[in-house]
This record gives C-alpha cells, sequence and structure tokens, in this order.
C-alpha cells in the first residue's frame, strides 16, 4: 500500500503516475530516432537504491528521495520525479555510467539547493552555467572537454528544457510535442497530470475513440474539438506505445 510522509500533501497537484504509465511517459519520443527504453528495474535502482556485492554486503542509495513512498516494491512517480528521472535519462543515454550521474546529481543538487535540481527554476534559467559546473573534472569520455560538455548540453539537456514551463521555483508543465506546439499537455494540476489536449481532453480518451469511431471525423463531432487536436491525441499516443 502506498505510505506518504504525514506532513506531506496527497497527489492532488502533484500528479501520479504508476509504473506503466510513468515508464511510457519517461521512454516518450517525439523525433523518430531510436529511443533507449529505460526499464522499470532500472528506475527502481535510480529511486529505490540497491545493495551490490558477492554477499549484498553493499548498498548504494537512490538519487533523491521521491515524492511517494511504498514498502511493497512499487513504483509511483510524481510530476516532479518524473521531470528528474527524463534528465537522469538523458545522461545515462549519452553513454555514462551510474557513478557518474550521481556525482554530477548530487552536485546539482548543492548548487541549486534543492534535492531534485533539475526540475528547478534555477536549472532552466542558469542550467548551461550549471552544467558545466557540475561536470567539471568528470572524466567520462563524454564529458573530459569542455566542447564536448558544451555539445552534451545544447543537444542533449537543452532540448529536454525547452519543453517545460516553469511556476515560481518549481516545473509546473511539460509539452512532449515542443513548446510551440501546446496541443497536449502534461500539467499535475489538470487530471492527476495525465496527459491532457489543450481541451482538457485525455489523449488515451481520443485516441481510444478514434478506433472505435472509425475516424477522426467522427470524434471531431462527438466531443466538439478540432480535428487537429485529434490527430495529435492519436500521434500522441502512438508514439507512447512506440
Amino acid at each position: 500500500m502506498l505510505k506518504r510522509e504525514p506532513t506531506e500533501p496527497d497527489a492532488l497537484g502533484r500528479g501520479a503516475y504508476g509504473a506503466t504509465e510513468g515508464l511510457r511517459l519517461l521512454n516518450f519520443s517525439r523525433s523518430n530516432a531510436p529511443v533507449r527504453h529505460v526499464s522499470r528495474n532500472t528506475v527502481a535502482r535510480w529511486l529505490r537504491g540497491y545493495d551490490f556485492g558477492s554477499d549484498g554486503e553493499g548498498h548504494s542509495e537512490p538519487l533523491w528521495r521521491p515524492d511517494y513512498l511504498n514498502e511493497d516494491n512499487l513504483i509511483e512517480l510524481s510530476f516532479r520525479d518524473l521531470i528528474e528521472l527524463r534528465f537522469v535519462k538523458a545522461f545515462r543515454d549519452i553513454g555514462l555510467a551510474l557513478p557518474t550521474i550521481r556525482e554530477c546529481y548530487q552536485r546539482a543538487a548543492e548548487e541549486v539547493r534543492d534535492e531534485r535540481p533539475f526540475s528547478t527554476q534555477k536549472f532552466r534559467t542558469d542550467g548551461k552555467t550549471i552544467f558545466l559546473e557540475i561536470t567539471e573534472g568528470i572524466q567520462e569520455a563524454k564529458l573530459v572537454d569542455l566542447r564536448r560538455r558544451q555539445n552534451v548540453f545544447r543537444t542533449i539537456v537543452e532540448p529536454s528544457l525547452k519543453d517545460l514551463e516553469f511556476d515560481a521555483s518549481a516545473v509546473a508543465r511539460w509539452f512532449p510535442l515542443g513548446i510551440t506546439r501546446r496541443s497536449i499537455i502534461i500539467d499535475p494540476g489538470r487530471a492527476f497530470g495525465r496527459p491532457v489536449t489543450s481541451s482538457g481532453i485525455p489523449t488515451e480518451v481520443l485516441g481510444r475513440a478514434v478506433t472505435v469511431e472509425g475516424s477522426v471525423a467522427n470524434v471531431v463531432r462527438l466531443y466538439k474539438v478540432p480535428a487537429a487536436e485529434v490527430k495529435d491525441a492519436v500521434a500522441f499516443e502512438k508514439r507512447l506505445a512506440a
């Protein structure tokens, strides 16, 4: 059973994603390039830590303390946890080992003064400077020199930041099709963070409706929404399933 700290609010306004939904969103890419999918076990290692050694004598701590705590090995993510995981996955996708990611993450948390640094407004504003600082001295091949670190930030980190919208100090919304194409919105304040269209209808509802009704035109008449919105919802759901 899901357990939360007594002083913490519930999922309202934070978003709530089970393992299956969270992994689909985490592995989403709007490009047609091959995507390295992250597994449930990998996410569990990042968020729960893990034992290592022949007798399990060693233990690696979680990268951060997730919003939702439980004792039965379930994975449940908040919206901010999901966004943090996107950046951790980005670092992994360029070939960085977990110890390197952990070191960068701890440095970022200290620099930003938030245990989930990559979903903060400060990282959105000063991301390049912070990234260069937290990777200073890292000996991974991808990050050895300044040119490579700048390239990693420009091609891997910065595009992920551009899809996000911030309120006050933290991330508020994610536009998975891009910040200039707001037909699909992931907002923890709406539908518990389920992906919805700009009209507020969950993308999975519209995607399923097209299958049932047989055409986009029928769904447009049924839900009274623009055809482009329905088409984007269908395309988004297909990309989630890819």
